[in-house]
């Protein structure tokens, strides 16, 4: 079981990041729109993250994509808004986000954000993968010793639980915590371990029982990994 902790992100803030980052769907984002309409303070949080995700947008590279593409999106879109809609409501910022992997791209914004203003030490970085694609995406703040891990594409497992583990050169897997397949979870990397997150180390996900691993190492087939590097 894992001897991390959650970072106790208040469930407002995390909502706004995610309407922000609008990686929500469905009933979710239809939920955090009615809130966002009738809760100030739920308002000025997003409109705070709005403002902190707009550098990040300036640093994106463009990658066109076909005509067709954007002809389907603009039929898809009501009808145009009054000005002072968002950033994050813009279609032509939408068009420099329009990286390979959309979610992946949203994933690391979302995971590089939350990790605040550039620390001492630069971030490290890892898409963990498997089964040919982006499962999880994983940043680490060395300064706050902290991880951020965001799911891109990772269906849940009835009766498992994905756990996280750090593997460094030489060393045996050590358990970081349990992440979630439909939310992005925050965890304190124990003091202990912190000096063996380097870009020698590498990031695994395995399939644990409910409340994480019973004996302190994988005991489930590993879903996703990748290697951390500077950001």
């Amino acid at each position: 079981m894992s001897d991390a902790t959650d970072h106790n992100l208040p469930e407002d803030e995390l909502l706004a990041a995610e309407y922000a980052l609008g990686v929500l769907a469905g009933p979710q984002r239809a939920a955090a729109q009615r809130l966002l309409e009738r809760d100030r303070n739920f308002a000025e949080l997003v409109a705070a993250w709005e403002a902190r995700l707009a550098p990040w947008a300036g640093e994106i590279a463009e990658v066109a994509a076909p005509p067709a593409v954007w002809e389907r999106i603009a039929g898809a879109l009501p009808a145009p808004q009054p000005q002072g809609g968002g950033l994050w409501q813009n279609l032509a910022f939408w068009r420099g986000l329009s990286l390979a992997s959309g979610a992946l791209a949203a994933a690391c914004l979302g995971a590089l954000i939350y990790l605040g203003s550039v620390a001492p030490k630069a971030p490290l970085i890892a898409a963990l993968d498997g089964d040919g694609k982006h499962a999880f995406v994983a940043t680490i703040d060395l300064r706050r010793g902290a991880i951020l891990v965001v799911p891109a594409a990772y269906a849940v497992a009835a009766d498992r639980v994905p756990e996280l583990w750090l593997i460094a050169p030489g060393d045996k897997p050590r358990s970081l915590g349990l992440i979630h397949a439909d939310k992005a979870v925050a965890l304190t990397i124990p003091a202990g371990l912190l000096a063996q997150a380097t870009t020698q180390a590498v990031l695994a996900v395995s399939l644990e029982p409910p409340g994480g691993s019973p004996t302190g190492q994988p005991t489930g087939p590993v879903i996703a990994s990748g290697k951390l590097t500077n950001l």
